[in-house]
């Protein structure tokens, strides 16, 4: 059974979670401010996305092509973007529920992105009522992914299966983030198969994790994601381990390299 730290009945509890998360995972580019930023024309709250997502989707192409020197389909910006915003606002809630027992509640007028650098800030200020329990987990991530997903889908070009699907892949990956950069891969994947069984909409699915045989007896976690975060149009050499187009053979020469 999947053994949590019950929270302490404190109202900075969420915060100090939330700023161990950022200190000790590297691919979470969040700042945390006591106040909104005060540049409106750079910075876009999660509340707004819909109405500022057409501009922030030409700066993310012309992130990719500066980067990699080619420019992105608009739906493959559209749909890298996407899935930075829910890969980290999915490490944000869940991250706390992992290390302390409680999730955190992050409205989406408390998670801001930086239009030019993609980059996030998070009022500290939560409320410190995150649920315990895997139901109330799904609950608060759904409340803020389902408004993201109705400003991206004119740009990502998928239908409602399809982008939950998305969102189930950002909230298993990123607890499995977390528990590899801890150490503690094994209690990742039950928490992530504890939290997505199967059978819990909108999630479209389950987390899925199954064992992979490596080489001299090694056996390796992996899973399928159940939707492609389009990794490969950016660098068709390097899909994702994860990707359904990664052969078993080919996660095995990745995982031991």
């Amino acid at each position: 059974m999947l053994q949590l730290t019950a929270a302490r009945a404190s109202a900075a509890g969420p915060p100090a979670s939330i700023r161990r998360l950022v200190d000790i995972c590297p691919a979470l580019p969040v700042t945390l401010l006591d106040r909104p930023p005060a540049d409106r024309e750079r910075w876009c709250p999660g509340d707004a996305l819909a109405a500022r997502a057409e501009s922030l989707v030409a700066a993310e192409a012309a992130r990719i092509e500066a980067a990699h020197g080619t420019a992105p389909r608009p739906h493959v910006a559209a749909s890298r973007l996407l899935h930075h915003y829910l890969w980290s606002l999915c490490l944000l809630t869940a991250g706390p529920w992992y290390l302390d027992g409680r999730a955190a509640r992050i409205a989406p007028s408390a998670l801001w992105i930086e239009e030019s650098t993609g980059d996030l800030a998070l009022l500290a200020d939560l409320p410190d009522d995150g649920p315990h329990g895997p139901d109330g987990l799904r609950t608060t991530v759904a409340a803020h992914a389902g408004p993201v997903l109705g400003a991206f889908q004119p740009y990502v070009r998928r239908g409602p299966h399809a982008l939950w699907g998305m969102v189930t892949d950002d909230l298993v990956s990123a607890l499995w983030y977390l528990g590899r950069i801890l150490g503690e891969e094994d209690r990742a994947v039950t928490a992530a198969s504890v939290l997505l069984p199967g059978g819990t909409p909108p999630f479209s699915g389950a987390a899925a994790f199954r064992r992979l045989p490596g080489t001299e007896g090694r056996r390796h976690w992996t899973r399928t994601r159940q939707g492609c975060c389009l990794y490969y149009a950016v660098r068709p050499d390097e899909a994702c381990t994860t990707c359904p187009r990664t052969p078993d053979d080919e996660r095995v020469r990745r995982l031991e390299s």
